[in-house]
């Protein structure tokens, strides 16, 4: 592998139900960061079915390339599938960085094309910073969060990581300018062992990742004071 030939950051903009998740605008946010250290560009790769408009949005963030792999058999998240049009546009493009959402799609997803394209994944990064010599530093929470590992990816890319969500600055609006380049889909990257009979669509639980201010409880809490100054906040 020439390393060398591996260039831009590049970030996989997850949507359910046709609605970008909020992991994918942290991931434009963070690559815009990593991109501006390197000198190159980030690009957001949309896989769905009938994405132009969430194409448009992502270059709205700050994407300055979207790669869009849109089909009718992709509408539902398959891993199979999925897995190949990652790693075919990875394969095509050859990005220096590749992120990843750590939620269940992108557990999921991540190793899967990791393995496919020949290089590590790092998961559940909280921090990624760039070295001088363009090596990207992984830092993520290691034996049950006692030690932060730095992890990096010396020989292969690209530098692949999953991010945990909330942990990065969501991308600032600015005015929509990216290029929108149309990848085409093969009855190859399509091929799956699993079928989608029957969706449904169930009422959203907010999660206490999406809460501002967490109060927790724990052993220290040992005094009736303790339990009022609670209450007071």
């Amino acid at each position: 592998m020439n390393i060398q030939d591996y260039k831009g950051v590049f970030v996989f903009a997850q949507q359910v139900d046709n609605t970008l998740s909020g992991i994918a605008l942290e991931l434009v946010g963070k690559g815009k960061e990593l991109a501006k250290d390197l000198g190159t560009e980030v690009t957001a790769v949309l896989v769905g079915s009938d994405v132009a408009a969430l194409a448009d949005e992502l270059a709205e963030y700050g994407a300055d390339k979207v790669i869009v792999v849109d089909d009718p058999e992709l509408k539902e998240y398959r891993t199979e599938p999925y897995a190949h049009a990652l790693a075919s546009v990875i394969n095509e493009f050859k990005p220096e960085i590749f992120l990843v959402g750590a939620t269940a799609i992108g557990r999921d997803l991540g190793p899967r094309v990791s393995a496919r394209i020949h290089t590590g994944l790092t998961a559940d990064c909280t921090t990624l910073d760039i070295k001088p010599n363009t090596d990207m530093i992984q830092i993520r929470p290691a034996f049950g969060g006692n030690i932060m590992a730095q992890i990096i990816t010396t020989n292969t890319r690209p530098q692949f990581a999953t991010v945990r969500y909330k942990v990065m600055n969501v991308a600032e609006k600015t005015a929509s300018n990216g290029e929108v380049v149309n990848c085409k889909v093969t009855d190859e990257m399509l091929k799956s062992g699993m079928e989608v009979i029957s969706t449904e669509i169930v009422e959203k639980i907010k999660g206490i990742e999406e809460e501002d201010v967490l109060v927790v409880a724990g052993r220290g809490v040992k005094k009736q004071e303790d339990l009022g100054l609670l209450q007071e906040l």
